[in-house]
């Protein structure tokens, strides 16, 4: 415990008062204080009845300070803790960009201007109502989601959860605040749009129809991509994973594809980092021949590109490199990682020329094949290895919601089992 000083430390001394009678006050004793990085020393209470009473204050005080419960003295304003703990941050470039426009969007606005040690777990609920119901320009005009005011929180838990280890404040104040809840987030979310079998092969035939054209031919823009979009129908891939395919990692024996690479997008540019997406080591997925066969028309399209840009051509071994379709002097290096962004807008310029259902994402081809392997009665096991999820479970639960079939099916072998025809 705090060793107690003189009067002017930490013992009661009685404060004369004018036209009323005198009171007790007593100071805490020199004491350093992390917020500020010195020693201090201030009143506890100026106002005690009784010397008793402040003797219990200041026992209160010391007992709560070798806890690690009693909070600093700073005026720092959370906005500017938060920026100090965004800066410190060791995270990958992915999770920094999505926190950055939270910090500044939808944090610092409405609470960065309190102090830090004001801020409770009653300003926190307000901050995610109010995210919750008023329309937010960065949202289109509409209020955030459940799933990214629970966001908010997690950054805001993460940022107090650092200032309580810093002795900043006693404690965490989202500890005890009230985010939506996953019930929720569930209930928001949309439903995957899926494709069929027989839908995705309609789609397979025409991606690889030439338009027919004068100047039609293999590097063309009619089925520039079909390679890409084939990929991602057969083998259910992140967008990210397939635009970070390497050759060297294609094992064409095998029939099976390493994913080690992938493109991302940090800010305003699509870099390419390793996988780290589900923990994945030496991630690996098996393909049937017929896509070894597209990766070969892949490959045979980009060195037609490499002879015709020549040295402009920077090799980085890539198989859904950058290629030299309409290149600007200031765009991305033919041979070097696509823009993500805009491989998603060809993919919805294609999705809208098939006339397919509006809000069919690329993603959504990972939802259709995962779908259409479990209602044709594949193994979940294999299937979930496949899709790198972390367990069959995960994925029956996810996706094995259309299996009508399959279950008509069980409950007919039930039924054959114990002879229930047989009622009756």
């Amino acid at each position: 415990m705090a060793k107690k000083g003189n009067g002017l430390g930490s013992t009661p001394k009685e404060i004369p008062r004018s036209g009323r009678s005198n009171t007790w006050g007593v100071r805490t004793p020199l004491h350093f204080d992390a917020a500020q990085g010195k020693k201090i020393r201030y009143w506890i209470g100026r106002e005690y009845a009784t010397k008793t009473a402040a003797s219990r204050a200041l026992n209160k005080w010391l007992t709560e300070h070798e806890a690690g419960a009693v909070a600093a003295r700073s005026d720092m304003k959370f906005g500017l803790w938060i920026d100090k703990w965004f800066a410190g941050l060791r995270v990958e470039g992915t999770t920094r960009a999505g926190y950055e426009p939270k910090i500044r969007l939808h944090i610092k606005p409405h609470i960065g201007a309190k102090k830090l040690k004001d801020v409770t777990d009653d300003d926190l609920d307000a901050l995610y109502r109010k995210l919750e119901t008023v329309p937010c320009p960065s949202n289109r005009g509409k209020p955030l989601g459940a799933k990214s005011v629970r966001h908010v929180h997690n950054i805001l838990s993460g940022a107090l959860e650092a200032a309580v280890t810093k002795n900043l404040i006693p404690k965490n104040p989202a500890a005890t605040a009230s985010p939506p809840t996953t019930r929720q987030i569930k209930s928001q979310q949309r439903k995957f749009v899926t494709l069929d079998n027989a839908d995705s092969a309609s789609f397979l035939e025409h991606i690889w129809t030439p338009c027919g054209q004068r100047d039609c031919g293999p590097l063309h823009f009619c089925t520039r991509d079909a390679p890409l979009w084939t990929t991602y129908t057969a083998t259910a891939v992140r967008r990210s994973e397939a635009l970070g395919m390497m050759w060297d990692l294609v094992h064409w024996d095998e029939c099976a594809i390493e994913l080690e690479w992938v493109v991302v997008e940090i800010g305003n540019k699509s870099v390419l980092r390793r996988l780290t997406k589900d923990g994945d080591e030496n991630a690996i997925i098996y393909v049937d021949p017929a896509v070894m066969n597209v990766l070969k028309v892949q490959r045979e399209r980009q060195e037609l590109w490499k002879e015709r840009l020549g040295p402009r051509w920077v090799d980085q071994g890539l198989i859904f490199a950058r290629d030299g379709y309409m290149l600007r002097e200031d765009g991305i290096t033919p041979g070097g990682p696509q823009d993500a962004g805009q491989v998603s807008a060809r993919w919805r310029t294609t999705r809208k020329r098939l006339d397919l259902p509006p809000r069919f994402r690329l993603h959504d081809w990972r939802h259709s094949k995962v779908t259409n392997d479990l209602d044709a009665g594949e193994n979940p096991v294999e299937v979930s290895a496949n899709v790198r999820h972390h367990s069959p479970g995960y994925t029956m639960a996810q996706y094995g919601k259309r299996r009508a079939q399959g279950a008509r099916k069980l409950a007919s072998g039930t039924a054959e089992r114990i002879g229930l025809g047989r009622i009756g």
